[in-house]
């Protein structure tokens, strides 16, 4: 029941973060930009309580989820032609505006993968020839191996690293192999030898030979600069590897059928809880680097969107009219919905398959 509870909290906390932070970057820039800010929300539905300072209402509200930030103006049915609404700053600042609340997700999760990497290390392979996982499904998993077992030698060759007993391993295909591996086996200290075979299985795309185990993690600790380094690095990750995966979709003429939406966010979220706080930030730097990103698609209603037609806007040197305007944020609309219903769709599917188990 609490643990239900705890994950209930930071799911709510983790999402709500990442979307706030979204729109202060909104916040900042417009303020910065001379544009008046009319209400600045934390979540939605009824407010719960709130201020007033200078010409903003600050409120936090009943559903804490998310937020919203109100500028004055900044729909065409309500510009008044005064001097500090949204519609009435030139189109590279409106731009600016909409580009502010992706770079803050950017920021966040930059900031998030670095104090995981800081304060918690970095996870890296190691080179020694010892069992760190064992694949389901490939030859080791039906074999004597166990996570921690090192491979002492294979046919009688020496094993001193994990790169040279894969090389090995890769170039026997469906051959036997005799394995000497060491164990050690709690509460006693003294390791065992034991040896046993296995044949590899061969790889279709490679060729190559596998027996289905991978290389055991250690926890490496890297000091400022090398978080900062690898966050930089998992930030390029985590906006390359979608935009590479949306490729081959189109490529292929297949659907995402990975896209989560906010069921599946939110079981990824309580998982991570499970493992403990390094997870959950991490994870939370992921969420804010996704929705980052895809706000930066040039789909009318995301601020991707927004920018592009204001870019528009800036080629012809005149603005564009209310008629056209409406029409590109029904389409967008209609496409974000789409694209909703059909994440939800694939989150209700995993929940049916017993995927999020």
């Amino acid at each position: 029941m609490i643990h239900g509870l705890v994950s209930v909290v930071m799911t709510v906390v983790s999402l709500g973060l990442v979307v706030v932070i979204h729109e202060y970057g909104h916040f900042l820039v417009a303020r910065r930009l001379g544009v008046r800010v009319e209400r600045f929300t934390v979540g939605f539905g009824p407010e719960v309580f709130g201020w007033t300072r200078g010409a903003t209402r600050y409120a936090l509200c009943a559903i804490p989820l998310g937020g919203m930030v109100k500028l004055a103006g900044d729909l065409l049915e309500e510009h008044m032609q005064k001097p500090d609404e949204f519609f009435s700053q030139p189109w590279y600042k409106r731009s600016l505006i909409a580009l502010a609340g992706p770079v803050m997700n950017y920021v966040l999760a930059f900031v998030l993968f670095a104090v995981v990497a800081g304060v918690w290390g970095i996870l890296q392979p190691s080179n020694q020839p010892i069992v760190g996982e064992i694949v389901p499904g490939l030859p080791a998993a039906s074999s004597a191996l166990r996570m921690g077992d090192r491979i002492q030698s294979i046919d009688g060759v020496p094993m001193t690293s994990w790169e040279q007993m894969a090389r090995l391993i890769h170039d026997k295909p469906g051959a036997q192999l005799q394995l000497e591996v060491q164990r050690v086996e709690p509460p006693s200290s003294s390791p065992r030898i034991f040896k046993t075979t296995i044949t590899p299985s061969r790889d279709a795309q490679r060729g190559v030979g596998l027996i289905g185990i991978m290389p055991q993690v250690e926890k490496v600790r890297v000091g400022l600069r090398g978080s900062l380094v690898t966050s930089a690095k998992d930030l390029k990750a985590w906006t390359l590897q979608p935009l590479k995966y949306i490729t081959e979709k189109i490529k292929r003429f297949e659907g995402p059928r990975e896209l989560s939406g906010p069921l599946g966010i939110a079981q990824m979220v309580t998982k991570a809880t499970q493992e403990g706080l390094a997870y959950v930030l991490y994870l939370m730097g992921i969420i804010s680097t996704g929705l980052g990103l895809f706000n930066l698609f040039p789909i009318p209603i995301l601020d991707g969107g927004h920018i592009f037609l204001y870019t528009i806007e800036g080629i012809l040197r005149r603005p564009l009219n209310r008629r056209t305007m409406q029409i590109a944020n029904a389409v967008g609309f209609s496409l974000i919905l789409t694209i909703f219903l059909y994440a939800s769709y694939q989150d209700v599917l995993r929940w049916r398959l017993g995927l999020w188990k």
